[in-house]
C-alpha cells in the first residue's frame, strides 16, 4: 500500500547601456523583474535489486538579493512500511537541497514534484561601468578566499595565469575592473557558442582554452579561472534559463553565469556565453544579468548535504541519486509558468 506524503516547508530564510546615464536618471533605474511558477519534477527509477538504502537530493531555489521564493511545496508518494526522513538541507554559499532517504526501497518509479513561486530580479551593477554611480547595498561574502582557490577542472596553474596575464597585457588593463572587463572582452571574442563533439559542457578551462568553444560552463571557466589567477575574486551560479517571451512551457536545459569582486565596484555580474549568442547585448551582459532565469546553485565542486558517497559534483542543477552510495540517473523535467499581472 502506498500513502501519499505533502510536505510544505518554507525557505531559509542594463549596465553598459546606461554608462552615459546622469547620477539623477541613475537613481530612477528600476530594475526588470519576473514573476513565475516553476515546477520541478524528478523520475527516480527502481534501484537494483538488494538495495537497501536511496538517497535523493534535488536543488531547491533560494532566495537572495536577485530573487524571492515563496509558496514552496513538496509532493511525492512513498512506499509504506517505514518511515521517510525529508528535509531541505543548507549546503555551502547558501545553498539549498532537499533530501530524501528511503529505507523501503520502492518497487515503482518515484516521482517527485517541487513547486514553487519565484521572482527574479535583474541584477544590475551600474558601478562596472560608471566609476560615479552610486554603490549598490549588499552583504560581505564570507568565502571570498574560496572565489580565488582553484575548481577541479579550473586549474590555477602557471600556464593558466600567464595566458590570463597576456590578455590584461595585450588590453593594457591596470586596475582589476579594467583585468576584468579585458578578460570578459576576450572571452566574448574568441570563444564560439557551440555545443558540437565532445568535452564541452564540463567547464574544462583547458578544453575551453583549446578548442574556443562551448556551452556556458564552459565561458564561464575562462572567465572565472583567469580572474582568479589574478587575484580577483570570482563565483559561479547555476540554474534555469527561461524565454524573454512571458506565457508557459517546458525548460530543456540549465544556464550558469558568473560574477567578480572588486573592492570599488562589489560584485559584479557577468554574462559572457550569452554576449557571445547576442552580440547586441555584449556591452550590458558586463555588469548586468536579465531576469530570466532562476538561480539554483552556487559554486563547483558541490558537497550535498548530507553528504553524498561518490565526489563532489563538478555542479549541482539537476537531481542526485545514490542506491547504497552508488550514483543512479534521474530523469527531471522543468517546466515554468508566467504570472501576469493584471
Amino acid at each position: 500500500m502506498l500513502i501519499s506524503s505533502a510536505i510544505r516547508v518554507g525557505l531559509l530564510g542594463a549596465a553598459g547601456l546606461l554608462s552615459g546615464l546622469s547620477a539623477q536618471a541613475q537613481k530612477a533605474v528600476v530594475p526588470r523583474s519576473r514573476t513565475f511558477v516553476l515546477t520541478s519534477t524528478a523520475t527516480v527509477p527502481v534501484p537494483p535489486a538488494g538495495t537497501k538504502t536511496l538517497d535523493l537530493w534535488l536543488p531547491v531555489p533560494h532566495a537572495d538579493a536577485s530573487q524571492d521564493v515563496s509558496k514552496l511545496t513538496i509532493d511525492f508518494v512513498e512506499p509504506a512500511g517505514g518511515r521517510t526522513p525529508t528535509k531541505i538541507e543548507r549546503g555551502a554559499y547558501g545553498n539549498q537541497m532537499f533530501h530524501l532517504r528511503l529505507t523501503t526501497v520502492p518497487t515503482a518509479p518515484l516521482v517527485i514534484t517541487i513547486k514553487g513561486q519565484i521572482t527574479r530580479r535583474e541584477h544590475l551593477n551600474l558601478r562596472a561601468n560608471t566609476p560615479t554611480a552610486k554603490p549598490a547595498k549588499e552583504k560581505t561574502d564570507p568565502n571570498l578566499a574560496r572565489w580565488l582557490a582553484p575548481d577541479r577542472l579550473v586549474p590555477l596553474d602557471a600556464k593558466i595565469k600567464q595566458q590570463a596575464e597576456e590578455v590584461v597585457a595585450k588590453a593594457n588593463a591596470k586596475t582589476p575592473l579594467q583585468k576584468a572587463r579585458a578578460i570578459y572582452e576576450h572571452v566574448v571574442s574568441t570563444v564560439t557558442y557551440d555545443k558540437t563533439g565532445q568535452g564541452w559542457g564540463r567547464g574544462d578551462i583547458y578544453y575551453a582554452c583549446d578548442a574556443r568553444r562551448g556551452n556556458c560552463t564552459d565561458f564561464h571557466a575562462i572567465v572565472i579561472g583567469y580572474c582568479r589567477s589574478l587575484g580577483i575574486p570570482a563565483r559561479f551560479s547555476i540554474g534555469l534559463p527561461l524565454p524573454a517571451e512571458r506565457g508557459h512551457g517546458e525548460i530543456k536545459g540549465y544556464h550558469c553565469w558568473a560574477e567578480f569582486f572588486t573592492p570599488e565596484t562589489g560584485w559584479v555580474p557577468v554574462d559572457a556565453s550569452e554576449a557571445a549568442k547576442n552580440p547586441d547585448k555584449r556591452a550590458y551582459f558586463f555588469g548586468a544579468h536579465d531576469e530570466n532565469r532562476v538561480e539554483f546553485t552556487r559554486g563547483r565542486d558541490v558537497e550535498l548535504a548530507p553528504k553524498q558517497a561518490g565526489p563532489p559534483l563538478n555542479y549541482f542543477v539537476y537531481p542526485y541519486a545514490e542506491a547504497d552510495g552508488k550514483p543512479l540517473d534521474v530523469a527531471r523535467k522543468y517546466e515554468y509558468s508566467d504570472i501576469i499581472a493584471q
